[in-house]
């Protein structure tokens, strides 16, 4: 008997796996998850232990140490329930809801509406997920499971989809966004080319017109090659570059780009770069980075103030590449959200200097590819401080060896 108790037991894990396997290529990691838990909780209700298969009466419930032990190790919130009380529950439910929901009506334990309603509906098998807003806290999203099992027993598992809503509005945000700063422009030019019909006969007019429909056309180009430059970066940033770029040498020639573009402020740009060994990068991708660093420098540093470009080693491995200038400076509450695409601590004078909005999370996502790390730090009415670390390209001896 003990042996056929452990056969039943070892095709009964192997079904757990299986299902749980073919759920995850199904439907996601999420929903795998929680098939694998209420199989698991499943087979520990209803597989008869040994002593019970010569008679055929059926077993008491498991201990309930048991089912606690089998859903410890889920590190989202799960709980059993029983006659709509919660008789085990995880660590990670215990800390979102409280020590004191064990034995308790688990409608009183998720305090949720939504949760309520479907929790007063036992019978519903449907396994279609419930969104909780403001559940732990205010701003977290969750999404409720419930799934029934032998004996009565319903499994609740809560996945926190705070993140995924986040990246969700983040892609909504830059759409409307993106669509904005493309349309503003378009206004613009089918504007005056339809001015342009009815003032034919005035040169002065004419080329007036003309010439703002050439800025805000080229503001368009600016902001589409920086929306395809972006795409080009986040479809690499898994693959690491690996060549060798001398970063003294590429800021100079920077520096000689950007002073034939602003003639009047190349005497700004001060140079202090210590003899570096080579970083390892993507040399077209750095030298935009340096173009959108010292150029922002540039853009929102007084005129007449100098633009600080500063390469020091940092340790053994890395580089420290530091660009300063003395501007109006960013307010603290501003610095979190510099990199995000589209953000700008001053909409007009942004777009007045040429900006896309784009600039510093193109930056951000070079610095990423490079596995570096960015920090802007910045001094309201003094300036502002944006320091890059990157990586050091492997020596020949270290790629021999």
């Amino acid at each position: 008997m003990l042996g056929l108790s452990r056969s039943r037991t070892f095709f009964a894990i192997a079904a757990v796996v299986v299902t749980a396997i073919a759920t995850w290529l199904a439907a996601g990691i999420e929903a795998g998850g929680i098939a694998l838990v209420g199989a698991a909780v499943a087979a520990l209700i209803a597989a008869p232990p040994a002593e019970h298969e010569a008679t055929g009466t059926l077993p008491p419930a498991p201990a309930a140490d048991s089912i606690a032990d089998a859903i410890e190790a889920i590190f989202e919130p799960v709980l059993l329930v029983a006659e709509n009380r919660v008789i085990a529950a995880n660590q990670a439910a215990r800390t979102l809801l409280g020590e004191h929901i064990l034995d308790e009506d688990v409608r009183v334990a998720i305090r949720h509406p939504a949760a309520a309603e479907r929790l007063l509906n036992p019978e519903d098998a449907s396994g279609a997920p419930i969104q909780l807003i403001g559940l732990g806290a205010r701003d977290q999203h969750w999404e409720m499971r419930v799934r029934n099992l032998p004996g009565g027993h319903r499994i609740v598992h809560l996945g926190d989809r705070t993140g995924s809503h986040a990246a969700d509005r983040i892609r909504v945000d830059f759409v409307a966004n993106a669509s904005h700063e493309l349309r503003t422009p378009l206004a613009s030019i089918l504007g005056f080319i339809e001015t342009l019909e009815d003032a034919a006969d005035d040169p002065e007019t004419r080329t007036r017109f003309l010439r703002v429909m050439d800025n805000e056309a080229r503001r368009m180009q600016r902001l589409i090659d920086d929306l395809m430059s972006l795409s080009r970066i986040e479809a690499e940033k898994y693959r690491a570059p690996d060549d060798s770029v001398d970063l003294p040498e590429l800021i100079d020639e920077v520096h000689g780009e950007l002073a034939a573009l602003s003639p009047d402020r190349a005497g700004d740009i001060v140079i202090d770069a210590d003899p570096v060994i080579p970083v390892r990068g993507d040399r077209v991708q750095l030298s935009q980075l340096l173009h959108n660093v010292i150029g922002n420098a540039m853009k929102y540093g007084r005129a007449g103030s100098p633009v600080a470009v500063s390469l020091r080693n940092a340790g053994e491995s890395m580089v420290r590449l530091s660009v300063t200038d003395e501007s109006e400076g960013i307010a603290p509450e501003h610095l979190p959200r510099l990199t995000e695409r589209f953000y700008r601590v001053d909409s007009s004078r942004s777009r007045a200097a040429g900006g896309t909005g784009l600039g510093l999370a193109i930056v951000k996502h070079i610095v990423e590819r490079h596995r570096g790390r960015l920090d802007i730090a910045s001094t309201v009415g003094k300036g502002t401080t944006l320091t890059i670390l990157l990586p050091t390209a492997p020596s020949p001896d270290t790629l021999s060896s």
